[in-house]
């Protein structure tokens, strides 16, 4: 499946009318494990990614650090489409990171408001504008590339005197200027996820524990409330570290 067929597909998965489930992986065993279990895409998670190669979250990998593991994993699952988490964009500019990213084989990415570099949040306009730029970076490249623009006003809400409807300004914003799918992490209960809903026109990405689901409630609540896809986070990877050490404390020597 070439690469723009693989996106046309990761596309269209976020609108069947059903949830779409993207598990966070971090390698090229774990990728062809969840692909193995009927994973029809997959998402790779910045955190687990960095994690995995002994590296922190929040841009301490290099774009090149993040691009070598993008392309490890994409090329574990040929026929998988498969969208990354590219934080802020690692300080680069939209058509270089669009080509970049392509040429690792993902076809979809996550783009956050939180720039690292510099330590402080785009604007609402800012962040609009870097979306738009890699929408039309991607049109240019003739490849669907499904751009998820997410806000972490809910992980700083003590910044906004009204949370909820700073990121549905930033979210709608994003959607206008292109963005595919939105994604207001760390929502914090149904009510404010389900105000997100009614505000934006396109789908929307809410975070869950596999274990646990969601703050808004479990993946049955999350369909019938119409979220059109989930991702997991680093979560998919921490809930197994419990697993792990279960496993090989018997084995440990007293």
């Amino acid at each position: 499946m070439d690469i723009a067929t693989r996106a046309t597909t990761l596309l269209e998965l976020h609108h069947t009318g059903s949830t779409l489930v993207l598990p966070n992986v971090w390698d090229a065993w774990s990728a062809r494990v969840v692909a193995d279990a009927g994973f029809t895409a997959l998402s790779i998670g910045s955190h687990p990614l960095a994690d995995s190669r002994g590296q922190g979250d929040k841009e301490d990998m290099s774009l090149d650090d993040a691009l070598d593991g993008v392309r490890r994993i994409c090329s574990a699952v040929p026929d998988v489409p498969v969208t990354a988490d590219l934080e802020s964009g690692y300080d680069t500019a939209a058509a270089e990171l669009v080509e970049r990213m392509l040429e690792a084989g993902a076809v979809g990415l996550n783009i956050e408001d939180t720039v690292h570099s510099e330590g402080r949040m785009r604007s609402a306009a800012e962040h609009a504008d870097y979306i738009g730029a890699i929408r039309q970076a991607a049109d240019s490249a003739g490849v669907d590339v499904v751009i998820n623009a997410r806000t972490d006003v809910f992980l700083k809400k003590d910044e906004f005197s009204d949370p909820v409807g700073e990121a549905i300004t930033r979210l709608l914003a994003c959607e206008e200027a292109g963005a595919r799918c939105v994604y207001p992490v760390g929502v914090p209960d149904a009510a404010s996820l389900q105000a997100v809903l009614d505000a934006v026109s396109g789908p929307v990405n809410v975070i869950a524990n596999p274990r646990t689901g969601s703050a808004a409630g479990s993946l049955e609540d999350l369909q019938v409330m119409g979220v059109h896809r989930v991702t997991f986070g680093p979560k998919l990877q921490q809930e197994l570290s419990s697993d792990l050490t279960a496993l090989v404390a018997p084995w440990r020597q007293a």
